[in-house]
């Protein structure tokens, strides 16, 4: 294999090979991945991220393809992010999204890679936030993350994304189930997909009375729009990316882009900590300092509250 800086180098020439290759150290955790953050650094923070999310059925994967086709007549290189449900038995992902975006494939300003969630719930793989990393300093100008539509969990996704767009279908009984799921709070674009068939103008209504209720919006903030689409005949998806424009506008100017991504790198550096005070735990098993610990708690001389202070003392000097 190249070294990392070749590699970041061809990936940032738009080698898909390239990209490929630093994408599966990230989800390997190889131990080049350091190096590959450190040397992306300083390219990230320039694309514009989206995230898809829904319930199965609603046509998620129909609306990223349909996505990618209008970012790309409007000239953007467009990478895709498809977090895919892992095998509880082969730990394998079930690929489906490349399957339903081949028209893109042999285009070279457009990168698509699925990612299993390897039992992580929320419907994001654990290492998503390092793939869009290198997605951005490959010079993707958009990226769309589409996730597992996994109910309550899905929220997720907003943790991820600049805007998030919460898609919804007539006759699935969406809306109700999507207040449920708490997703109604993390949409910024909400779609009614699948707008042809009938109900579509009731289950938009029923959308909208539901993000009025109890709505205590200030002036300027973001009021989230509802889009009707047709992803399959790609009607209606020049007006979600009119409105995903807007959204980003919004962000610009009210300072809230910066303010979703510190929180990010926020969530990303603590759980980066974690697994590693997680690991430094994990070789600590069979040490007799924690063994002794145990042993004074299991007695009664110690409160689990105190030994864990202790531990962590331990690991922190």
């Amino acid at each position: 294999m190249a070294d990392v800086a070749t590699l970041v180098d061809q990936a940032r020439q738009g080698r898909p090979r390239a990209v490929a290759r630093l994408i599966t150290l990230v989800e390997n955790a190889a131990p080049e991945l350091r190096e590959v953050m450190a040397a992306l650094a300083p390219y990230s923070g320039r694309a514009y991220t989206v995230g898809l999310t829904g319930s199965p059925g609603v046509g998620k994967s129909t609306s990223t393809s349909a996505l990618v086709s209008a970012y790309r007549r409007l000239g953007k290189r467009v990478g895709v992010l498809a977090v895919d449900p892992s095998s509880p038995f082969s730990g394998g992902a079930l690929l489906g999204d490349r399957v339903r975006m081949q028209e893109h494939a042999t285009d070279p300003e457009v990168f698509i890679r699925s990612m299993a969630t390897r039992g992580h719930l929320g419907g994001l793989a654990w290492a998503a936030p390092q793939a869009l990393r290198v997605l951005d300093g490959a010079g993707c100008d958009v990226i769309l993350v589409e996730t597992v539509g996994v109910g309550q969990s899905e929220v997720e996704v907003a943790a991820q994304a600049d805007t998030a767009v919460v898609l919804l279908a007539p006759g699935m009984g969406d809306g109700i189930q999507a207040a449920k799921a708490g997703i109604l709070e993390i949409g910024d674009v909400f779609v009614v997909n699948k707008a042809d068939r009938d109900g579509a103008d009731a289950t938009a209504r029923e959308l909208n009375h539901m993000l009025g209720l109890g709505e205590s919006r200030q002036a300027g903030d973001w009021r989230p729009p509802i889009v009707k689409t047709v992803a399959a005949r790609g009607e209606g998806v020049d007006e979600l990316v009119e409105a995903l424009e807007k959204h980003r506008g919004w962000l610009a100017e009210t300072g809230e882009l910066d303010a979703r991504r510190r929180r990010r790198a926020a969530q990303e550096v603590e759980a980066i900590t974690l697994a590693a005070l997680r690991a430094r735990i994990g070789d600590l098993r069979g040490d007799r300092h924690l063994d002794a610990l145990a042993g004074q708690v299991a007695a009664g001389e110690l409160d689990p509250y105190a030994a864990a202070d202790r531990l962590v003392a331990g690991l922190t000097s």
